[in-house]
């Protein structure tokens, strides 16, 4: 078998759809605060969050269910403290960011160690795995039921929510206030509309969304909680966000690219590729694509200046 093969093949695009919800979630997380005016770096350490929470939850209800629903729970408390912080408060929005980032990374590994007694990692077979979907009409067509068939049920709604959102944000008012918080929040508070209750009601949906990929990644892309295991999926979102030029749709290309070199990176590996190269392919890929995105945006804004 070619090296072409092993990388571009059904399995690597099957393995593509399971790495893209945590990154396409986070980033839609993202979209919503910074249209609003709110950019969050600190999603990475909600992610963190939603990963031990939601793995805790689960593992003391045995319920998939109530495990992301706790995931969500924690992350929207940590994301509405952020909010206070930098919609109230007016706090410095960068470094609000690397708090919660150094709070995720701290306080997981903190309770991992106090609530289970274990470093590195934990698992616990009672631990119920967030369930597949399988499509019994795609069974006789091998090339769809190895990439479509066995995903996680979140990996449908993660796509599903990219349409929701963008419905949202360019189809409702809902949307235009929010747009508008972010463009000019001082003729959306003249047309009488709270600035501040409007960029609180992107900062939940924030938080959930966060704590919606971070329990995906540890009951349901693994079935376990390893320290640190959002491993720059949060940032890469951030890259994902610029790419995408904050667009719900878009951002759906954007993370399934970086997912796609995701997998590959690990599929590096099984060709004799040393695996630090390997590993460090998607964030290789990050830097050129936040380049190319810092490159066309000096250009679009030198065109602006010369209109």
């Amino acid at each position: 078998m070619s090296s072409f093969s092993i990388i571009f093949s059904p399995e690597i695009l099957a393995a593509t759809l399971r790495s893209m919800p945590p990154i396409l979630l986070a980033g839609l997380a993202g979209i919503m605060t910074k249209r609003a005016g709110i950019e969050n770096i600190g999603l990475e350490g909600l992610m963190l969050i939603g990963c031990f929470s939601g793995y805790t939850v689960n593992y003391l209800t045995e319920s998939w269910i109530l495990g992301i629903l706790g995931g969500m729970i924690a992350t929207t408390l940590i994301a509405l403290v952020f909010g206070f912080f930098v919609i109230v408060l007016r706090s410095n929005k960068i470094i609000a960011g690397v708090a919660i980032n150094s709070l995720g990374a701290g306080l997981s590994t903190y309770l991992l160690r106090m609530m289970f007694g274990v470093k590195g990692s934990f698992y616990d077979p009672r631990v119920q795995a967030i369930p597949r979907a399988s499509f019994s009409g795609l069974k006789s067509i091998p090339l769809l039921d190895t990439i479509i068939n066995n995903q996680s049920i979140i990996v449908w709604i993660s796509i599903i929510l990219a349409l929701i959102i963008n419905l949202i944000l360019f189809y409702t008012r809902f949307g235009t206030y929010v747009r508008a918080a972010g463009e000019d929040e001082e003729a959306l508070a003249t047309s009488g509309i709270n600035v501040k209750k409007i960029r609180f009601i992107t900062i939940i949906f924030h938080g959930m969304l966060c704590g919606l990929g971070g329990a995906y990644l540890s009951t349901g892309y693994l079935t376990q909680f390893i320290e640190n295991m959002s491993a720059g999926r949060g940032f890469i979102a951030m890259a994902a966000i610029a790419f995408s030029g904050a667009q719900p749709l878009r951002i759906l290309g954007a993370t399934g690219l970086f997912a796609f070199v995701e997998s590959i990176a690990y599929r590096l590996q099984s060709i004799n590729v040393p695996s630090y190269f390997a590993l460090m392919t998607p964030y290789v890929v990050t830097v050129i694509t936040l380049a190319i995105t810092s490159h066309k945006g000096i250009k679009d804004k030198k065109g602006r200046r010369l209109v």
